[in-house]
């Protein structure tokens, strides 16, 4: 199940997270908490939806077809963030990853600053991983990111805040889209003989591709399907960025602005 903001153009948010999940052979759900009126260019509008109907959405997913894994995108009001940790809490939900969405990748403040507070205090110490890019992280754990060293001194600050395991995207010019995941010892990690790894470098090299639309929405959603197959951590996320690679290498060009990927480009 996703529990994020609609994208009015496809290449975020609930869409993109329905189409990845799909295109990585899992079926998706879905409760939505904003509205938003956007395209490649930016954002235009958002529409947040009421806490009291957030909640009839996920009870009536989770009371029915009760999920493998929860991808929680967009949410961008303290009552909303409180309304999905809540759910977690009374479910029992597992394989929680968050992605700490603050701004789109044009630019646009997509959370409101009272529900930061919220987002830390409520939302992440229940999580089984947080995925920031580099601003977000640095929003997280008060670091100024401007090395790998930084990269990996700020993810272990967010997991010993918080107690989730940390990918932590470097995809914000602090080099070629080398991310690293930081597990630590905590106990959500599903893979035993890593529990006690520092941390692992995904090493990827970047892309040529402009059209970089939704990309964190993608991959948080892509590993939370891999994490409903089964999959310990490490390959959930392996299997993710190899994903995400083949969406961008498709080099799909649509809009005027930041574009989307192919999110079906595997399917044959």
């Amino acid at each position: 199940m996703t529990i994020a903001g609609s994208d009015s153009c496809g290449g975020a948010g609930i869409q993109a997270d329905i189409k990845t999940i799909t295109c990585n052979k899992v079926y998706a759900m879905s409760a939505i908490t904003a509205l938003t009126a956007q395209n490649t260019t930016g954002v235009f509008g958002i529409m947040e939806v009421e806490p009291e109907f957030l909640q009839k959405q996920i009870d009536a997913v989770v009371t029915d077809i009760f999920p493998d894994s929860v991808k929680v995108g967009m949410v961008s009001s303290a009552a909303l963030i409180k309304t999905v940790a809540f759910s977690v809490k009374k479910y029992g939900l597992k394989n929680v990853v968050v992605d700490p969405v603050m701004v789109a990748t044009s630019g646009a403040k997509l959370m409101g600053d009272d529900a930061l507070e919220a987002l830390k205090t409520e939302l992440l110490p229940l999580a089984t991983l947080v995925t920031p890019n580099i601003p977000e992280a640095e929003i997280l754990s008060g670091i100024k990111i401007l090395s790998e060293k930084d990269m990996e001194s700020a993810a272990k600050k967010i997991f010993e805040q918080y107690g989730s395991a940390v990918l932590l995207k470097g995809g914000h010019s602090v080099n070629d889209a080398n991310d690293f995941l930081f597990l630590g010892e905590s106990g959500k990690v599903d893979d035993a003989n890593l529990k006690n790894a520092d941390g692992i470098w995904f090493f990827g090299k970047r892309i040529n591709n402009p059209n970089t639309h939704g990309t964190g929405c993608t991959l948080s959603s892509a590993i939370a399907a891999n994490l409903a197959k089964g999959e310990p951590i490490v390959s959930a996320v392996k299997n993710a960025k190899a994903y995400i690679s083949g969406a961008l290498n498709a080099m799909l060009d649509l809009g005027k602005g930041s574009g989307p990927m192919a999110h079906n480009w595997n399917i044959k």
